[in-house]
């Protein structure tokens, strides 16, 4: 169980909203999973996408898979809280339905997504929270983009050629945190511990 200074939700402490962002690969989800399988008091919105599912993701679950046509109704009937298009012309966008549901819950609100998507959500929600997760050493990140096995070569270029830009934002965020290759719960906890310092 999670201590309770870390990141308690008592009656008096209302939910965070937590922008939660970094390169490919770095351990997103991860952190994520864990967060929820330690009982932190956390909820993720499910973000949507047009790229395809990878090998144990489920539609719903871990995102809502669209085609290009959906995502560009939803993007017309402004039911996106924000949108990027990212790595070979795949679009990711957070719906306004999930965070409403997200926000049902009555547990803080972690939305993940990439360096690109926190900067266009900075004015959307100017009173979150915005962490940065870094790898320990960067060279992670293309070992854990390529044991996906759900990119082409292209593309694992493509989001590495990115890491470099997405460094390059790092000051505009209030906590960077770093996860160390084999130390998952090392991460999860600075995450918990700098959110429940605010």
């Amino acid at each position: 169980m999670p201590e309770t200074d870390e990141l308690y939700l008592g009656p008096t402490t209302p939910p965070l909203i937590v922008v939660l962002s970094g390169p490919s690969g770095v351990g997103k989800d991860a952190i994520l999973n864990r967060m929820i399988e330690l009982g932190y008091p956390v909820t993720v919105p499910v973000t949507m996408t047009t790229r395809g599912p990878r090998p144990g993701e489920v539609d719903g679950v871990h995102h809502i898979f669209v085609t290009h046509e959906q995502f560009q109704a939803h993007l017309a009937e402004g039911e996106l809280l924000e949108h990027a298009e990212v790595y070979g012309g795949n679009f990711y966008g957070v719906p306004r339905s999930s965070v409403r549901v997200a926000a049902d819950s009555d547990k803080h609100i972690i939305i993940r997504v990439d360096v690109q998507g926190a900067k266009s959500l900075r004015n959307t929600l100017p009173d979150a929270e915005f962490v940065f997760l870094i790898p320990s050493k960067r060279e992670n990140l293309e070992a854990h983009l390529r044991s996906r096995g759900s990119e082409d070569e292209a593309a694992i270029q493509e989001r590495l050629a990115a890491i470099e830009r997405e460094y390059d934002e790092i000051e505009q965020f209030r906590h960077v945190i770093q996860n160390v290759e084999g130390d998952l719960d090392d991460a999860v906890h600075a995450l918990a511990a700098a959110l429940g310092a605010r």
